[in-house]
């Protein structure tokens, strides 16, 4: 009796130790945010912006966004648009726009985050939310 409660603690303990010594630490990534690269000049369309419910949207202006924290020389805007809300499994499109990332010149590769506010001016009044993504900046030259 008193062997089979040691050989669970062993066992158990074994886990713990198991389990926390396999944790991993990435460095200047955050779990779950989009990758995007850019060369120097470069235009890319990142996604759709939209605020909806059952739907229909509730804006009243087109949606807004502001870097908070990001490399100089990157700029992000939003292009007025009709978008498909997909994430509400909608089949009709409403009014939002496409986030637009803008690379000027870039001298050196460089891998940073890039913090973005949206701000929708909805029925309900002004809300904000934020999101990180992960820029892979290049020269032209590569």
């Amino acid at each position: 009796m008193r062997t089979g409660c040691n050989a669970f603690c062993v066992i158990f303990c074994l886990a713990i130790a198991g389990i926390l010594g396999s944790a991993q630490a990435q460095a200047q990534t955050i779990r779950g945010s989009a990758s995007i690269a850019l060369k120097s000049g470069e235009t890319v369309e990142v996604g759709n912006v939209y605020f909806t419910s059952h739907c229909r949207s509730l804006l009243k202006s087109p949606p807004e966004v502001e870097i908070l924290e990001g490399p100089p020389g990157v700029t992000a805007t939003i292009k007025e648009a009709m978008v498909l809300p997909r994430a509400g499994h909608c089949a009709n499109r409403v009014p939002g726009g496409k986030l637009i990332f803008t690379a000027k010149d870039i001298e050196d590769a460089s891998y940073t985050p890039i913090t973005l506010r949206f701000i929708y001016k909805t029925k309900d009044g002004e809300r904000k939310f934020s999101q990180v993504f992960d820029l892979s900046l290049l020269p032209w030259w590569r």
